[in-house]
């Protein structure tokens, strides 16, 4: 049986060093030297010639750079053929292009394997690290629950916002009238939902932003260019970044109202609540928002809102405050009501006598004017 590779041994860069080995199926096996003409022969041989022979072509390739491939390498390619084959004939254009194209074939899976690079999107590779971490008894992070109730609202004139004025921290009330409302642009305010600092660091980011663009444009800021600056900021964070926002302002194209939430989704809506006394806030804009509403008629409805959220959410309270924004005018209305006044205070006030706080020393230094240096003209000199 003849086997021809003359056209299997690529001249030039990049092949050497290649043999050629025949093994039956039995097992008597040559090796020829010669990498032009493979000959088996032997006894047994011709009482095997019907029966499947496998050939095994084992190539050491120095280098491999037309294949995609760094450094020197082997390439075992096995096929299995009988005495019918044209394979095994002496017919020698099939059988170099089978093994031309079977070559080929490795080529492309090697580079396609070289080639390819890590792709894009969520990866789950550590989902069973923290099985196993649970399991044997860490607890894993929690999201500490915050308290708010902000609203807002489109009316005839452009959208009012509106927002309670307590900080929780856990249990504690942390701040009794702090500000939820924050400055975008002259045209543009945000309330903010969520960790105080996140809300605060967000909000600010993005009006200096905005304050830069109107310098270079010379424009005025448009909400859906702080609503996408706003959206892509969370999103790269994937809502590690705990600021729920209710965005509202008034450009050239008219009123504008969005909702935009920690991992980066917003909604464009004629009224929106967020934080924990959202769902109390909604049920008063759902039986009582229309299209169409005055000022003043806005304005009570979101003061109505927020009191909803605070005398049903214990995560909010204190005050009511509200931004009306209208065509180049901003009014924003602080503690525009008070419906949780301080209802006890003692007629005594605070005395303490002394002796309770024991003083262990005591200096005074008298505190001394400094003489003012008398000026004296130089050029008078």
């Amino acid at each position: 049986m003849f086997i021809m590779v003359d056209e299997m041994k690529k001249r030039g860069e990049g092949w050497g060093g290649v043999h050629w080995k025949v093994e039956s199926e039995r097992g008597n096996d040559e090796v020829s030297e010669d990498p032009e003409l493979v000959y088996l022969d032997g006894p047994e041989e011709r009482e095997h010639e019907r029966k499947m022979a496998t050939i095994i072509l084992v190539c050491q390739l120095r280098s491999f750079q037309e294949l995609g491939l760094r450094g020197s390498s082997y390439l075992l390619l096995t096929a299995i053929t009988s005495k019918g084959s044209l394979l095994a004939s002496g017919e020698n254009i099939i059988s170099h292009v089978f093994f031309l194209f079977i070559f080929w074939c490795l080529s492309r899976m090697a580079k396609a394997s070289v080639d390819a690079r890590t792709k894009g999107g969520f990866s789950f590779d550590l989902y069973q690290r923290n099985e196993m971490l649970l399991k044997k008894g860490l607890q894993l992070p929690k999201f500490r629950k915050t308290g708010t109730t902000i609203v807002g609202l489109v009316f005839q004139d452009g959208v009012i916002l509106g927002a309670d004025t307590r900080a929780t921290e856990g249990p504690i009330v942390a701040d009794k009238n702090c500000e939820k409302i924050h400055y975008i642009a002259p045209n543009i305010y945000c309330c903010g939902a969520g960790t105080a600092a996140d809300t605060e660091a967000v909000t600010d980011m993005i009006s200096s932003q905005l304050q830069l663009h109107r310098y270079a444009t010379g424009r005025e800021s448009r909400v859906v260019t702080a609503l996408t600056l706003l959206k892509s900021h969370l999103f790269g964070y994937q809502g590690h970044v705990s600021a729920a926002l209710v965005l509202g302002g008034v450009d050239v194209t008219g009123p504008h109202l969005h909702t935009v939430y920690p991992h980066g989704s917003a909604d464009t809506l004629p009224f929106a609540t967020m934080g924990s006394g959202s769902l109390a806030a909604m049920a008063v804009f759902e039986s009582k928002f229309r299209e169409g509403l005055t000022k003043d008629e806005g304005i009570k409805l979101v003061s109505e809102a927020i009191c909803s959220g605070i005398f049903n959410d214990l995560g909010s309270g204190s005050n009511v405050d509200v931004c009306v924004i209208t065509k180049g005018q901003t009014e924003y209305l602080r503690n525009h009501q008070l419906p949780n006044p301080r209802t006890y205070t003692s007629t005594r006030g605070y005395n303490f006598t002394k002796g309770h706080t024991e003083v262990l020393t005591t200096k005074v230094t008298p505190l001394k004017s400094k003489k003012q240096a008398a000026e004296v003209d130089a050029m008078e000199e």
